[in-house]
């Protein structure tokens, strides 16, 4: 299968990170995937959820959603319709349990991180460009904290971000568009630290089952093109990812 951008199987899209894209949150970028972009804000807050027993731990939790012109027919906001979607709730928690893998949140007690992705414009790998955005934003919310004293220490402990990978005519593919993603056999979401450690996989065989060999093949090409994320976000919030 020819992609319609003359990439290589084994390329990314071209990916960027434009930080303090709002003057309002602690941290804010937006990020782009090809066609795909993401405004991801960060707001950290003096306070933290009812159901939380004592004040000695902090949180951190997420929101995703897509603006009504993101998709090629308006998307209906979840205000209008009445309720989250399936597809929204489990996104926006992918997100937060991938910002919480790097966070110890006994360094923010008392506080709340909060964190919104909102899709501008959506090719395909929305969940995967958010979290990577997400990450981005959040490191600059914490660099802000730090340096205003609001905080007093830096309760990120790693770097991460996501990519997807899926199978398109029997050809392992790295970081589908929507034409590809609509028409895969079987495709991926898959979250890495900086430190080279998974932190979820998400693995579907959409129109047949796939191999172990195809499996293993999938999260080294998933390595491979998230590490190549790190090092641009790297570029935005000065870090440099271990690749290990």
């Amino acid at each position: 299968m020819e992609r319609s951008d003359n990439r290589n199987n084994d390329e990314i899209r071209p990916v960027s990170f434009e930080k303090d894209i709002q003057i309002h949150p602690d941290g804010s970028c937006l990020v782009t995937m090809g066609k795909t972009k993401v405004i991801c804000s960060v707001f950290i807050q003096n306070s933290v959820p009812k159901w939380m027993s004592n004040d000695s731990m902090g949180w951190a939790t997420c929101e995703y959603d897509m603006l009504p012109g993101a998709t090629n027919q308006r998307n209906m906001r979840d205000s209008v319709r009445g309720k989250v979607n399936g597809r929204t709730s489990e996104i926006k928690r992918i997100i937060g349990r991938s910002m919480r893998s790097i966070l110890n949140l006994k360094k923010i007690p008392g506080k709340t991180i909060w964190i919104d992705c909102d899709v501008l414009q959506a090719d395909g790998g929305t969940r995967t460009a958010s979290i990577s955005g997400a990450y981005t934003a959040l490191k600059l919310a914490v660099e802000k904290g730090l340096h205003e004293k609001t905080i007093s220490q830096n309760p990120i402990e790693d770097s991460v971000a996501a990519i997807s990978v899926g199978i398109c005519n029997n050809t392992l593919m790295l970081d589908l568009d929507y034409k590809e993603d609509s028409c895969a056999e079987a495709d991926m979401n898959i979250v890495m630290s900086g430190s080279g450690n998974f932190v979820e996989i998400q693995a579907t065989g959409e129109k047949h089952p796939f191999t172990e060999d195809e499996f293993l093949n999938a999260l080294k090409l998933a390595k491979k093109g998230i590490l190549c994320i790190l090092k641009k976000q790297g570029e935005v919030t000065y870090e440099n990812p271990s690749g290990k």
